[in-house]
């Protein structure tokens, strides 16, 4: 008798898969909540701009450890993004209804946004300081 195909039994599967079949479903899963992601404008706007800072943070970066620094400065803030994407499409599942745990959950997570492109600017921000007024 076959089981019905239900979440509890899709999450059981998924547990019991090991190696690189895992590892191929989760990379699914992952190209799933990049898809996912894009549909959020803020998203799309921070990757955008990410390709920009990318290419910036090569020609700023005096070295493989700059360029580094500033390159993880960029994908935090896509990271953090996409954190607080997930933390609002949890929220927005529970439902409509103004809750002030729901507030302070999609505040906070806005926050950690705002932080992450904080220092973002101010890593980029110094690296043009050093590159233009230090070194011409």
């Amino acid at each position: 008798m076959a089981e019905p195909c239900d979440q509890n039994n899709a999450a059981a599967r998924h547990k019991r898969r090991t190696g690189l079949t895992r590892l191929l479903h989760a990379g699914r899963h992952s190209l799933h909540g990049l898809r996912d992601g894009w549909g959020e404008k803020a998203f799309r706007l921070e990757a955008c701009l990410a390709l920009l800072l990318l290419l910036l943070a090569l020609w700023l970066g005096r070295d493989w450890v700059q360029v580094l620094l500033l390159t993880g400065c960029v994908v935090l803030v896509l990271v953090v993004e996409l954190l607080n994407s997930a933390i609002e499409a949890a929220i927005d599942r529970i439902g409509p209804q103004w809750h002030e745990l729901s507030r302070r959950a999609k505040d906070m997570g806005s926050a950690a946004v705002l932080l992450s492109l904080l220092l973002c600017a101010g890593a980029f921000g110094a690296a043009l300081f050093h590159r233009i007024a230090l070194h011409g």
